[in-house]
């Protein structure tokens, strides 16, 4: 099993930034990609921002430019730094992670998501 632990939400006022945090623990032996996603009320969830193992990125129109998406491979962690927020980030944001664990007669990738954590950008 793998467990995925996100930090770093909260209250912020329009214009401000915050950085969130995501550390996989568990049995890992690749971490593959990794991304975040958002879900806000009465609205499905919706990709954010995506990076692979080899840190290739990918964003969300609404957040190119305002949002940076990265890795610590060392640490099994992925970082979203989030600037120049604005209302409509207001959301639960998700981490997400494709972690392959293998053996010498075993391999499997699963795809895990973090437990959420709320940011609240206040206008």
């Amino acid at each position: 099993q793998v467990q995925l632990v996100e930090s770093g939400g909260g209250l912020v006022q329009v214009g401000g930034s915050l950085r969130l945090s995501c550390a996989a623990s568990g049995r890992i032996s690749r971490i593959n990609g990794m991304g975040w996603y958002r879900q806000a009320p009465g609205k499905q969830r919706e990709l954010v921002a995506a990076i692979s193992s080899g840190g290739s990125t990918n964003y969300a129109d609404s957040v190119k430019g305002r949002f940076t998406i990265s890795r610590d491979n060392a640490k099994n962690t992925v970082y979203l730094q989030m600037n120049m927020l604005k209302p409509e980030d207001t959301a639960v944001y998700y981490c997400n992670a494709d972690v392959t664990y293998s053996t010498v007669s075993y391999r499997r990738t699963n795809n895990y998501w973090g437990q959420g954590t709320q940011v609240t950008v206040s206008s």
